[in-house]
């Protein structure tokens, strides 16, 4: 009964296979970032740049179709230019870098969805809006996993400056020169992970599994490698668990992990040992005199 319910799905079908080994390399590599957008207090910012990346991955559908590698790189490209255009506007105006955002990823938005509508139909943009996970081939797989190793060295290389930045970014710029470069090499891999996540989720859900699982971690750990670890554990279980949901349940893929990914969420809101209302409202006893 168990094996029927949990594993049968993924040994009887590949593209179950397929699925599942893309959302744990979008966990493995979106879920960190998810937890130094937040933070740095970004998270709106990464669903901002998430919307941003459709006019790119548009012109590269109305261009060749549904072809991976001309969505990729033009999702890449509108990525970069929304996000050096925000920050250009918000160096050189009163505009904050955050309205400035809202601004370029209401545009862009709006200028996908004309962009796609114009050359497809309405399941292409529903393809490109909330992506299908069950679809992804070999040569996307293999972008998804590519993108995910580049994260990984990535943020190892930044690693301290990233951790130092987010703790006292003062500290950071009076010691070194570092603070500058990291950030740049951060929305950079940002914007990677969200065209990863705009392959198997679409351009709605991309950011998902990078701010849900993190605001989980929150409530877990108070330790920045704990967040981490938390927040891989819980994208990687909720994506399971919502490819589980959808396979017996019929229900969209996509949404399904999101769903999942949402009740973990509440549960540890309510249940998490850091900051969790049922801790605040039966704290433990504390040491006495």
């Amino acid at each position: 009964m168990i094996h029927d319910l949990l594993i049968a799905p993924f040994t009887e079908f590949e593209f179950m296979r397929r699925a599942l080994a893309g959302v744990v390399a979008l966990s493995i590599a979106g879920a960190p970032i998810g937890v130094f957008l937040m933070l740095r207090r970004m998270s709106l910012v990464g669903d901002a740049m998430a919307h941003a990346i459709l006019p790119g991955a548009a012109i590269g559908f109305l261009i060749s179709g549904l072809n991976l590698f001309a969505m990729t790189f033009g999702g890449l490209i509108a990525g970069f230019a929304v996000a050096i255009l925000s920050g250009v506007v918000a160096r050189n105006t009163e505009l904050k870098e955050d309205a400035a955002l809202a601004t370029f990823y209401l545009a862009s938005l709006a200028l996908g969805v004309t962009i796609v509508s114009m050359r497809g139909t309405n399941i292409d943009l529903l393809h490109v809006l909330f992506g299908n996970i069950l679809a992804l081939d070999d040569q996307t797989l293999l972008v998804i996993a590519f993108n995910a190793t580049v994260t990984l060295l990535a943020m190892a290389v930044i690693y301290r400056p990233l951790v130092v930045e987010c703790v006292d970014p003062v500290f950071l710029r009076t010691v070194s020169r570092a603070g500058a470069p990291t950030h740049l090499v951060f929305m950079a891999l940002v914007v990677i992970n969200l065209v990863n996540g705009f392959h198997a989720l679409g351009t709605l859900l991309a950011v998902g599994l990078m701010i849900l699982p993190a605001g989980i971690a929150r409530f877990w750990s108070r330790d920045i490698t704990g967040m981490i670890l938390v927040a891989v554990a819980s994208a990687a279980l909720s994506g399971y668990a919502g490819l589980v949901l959808s396979y017996h349940a019929g229900v969209p893929s996509g949404p399904a992990i999101i769903l999942v990914a949402s009740a973990l969420y509440v549960v540890s809101v309510l249940f998490g040992r850091v900051g969790g209302l049922l801790r605040q409202w039966f704290p433990g006893r504390h040491l006495e005199a």
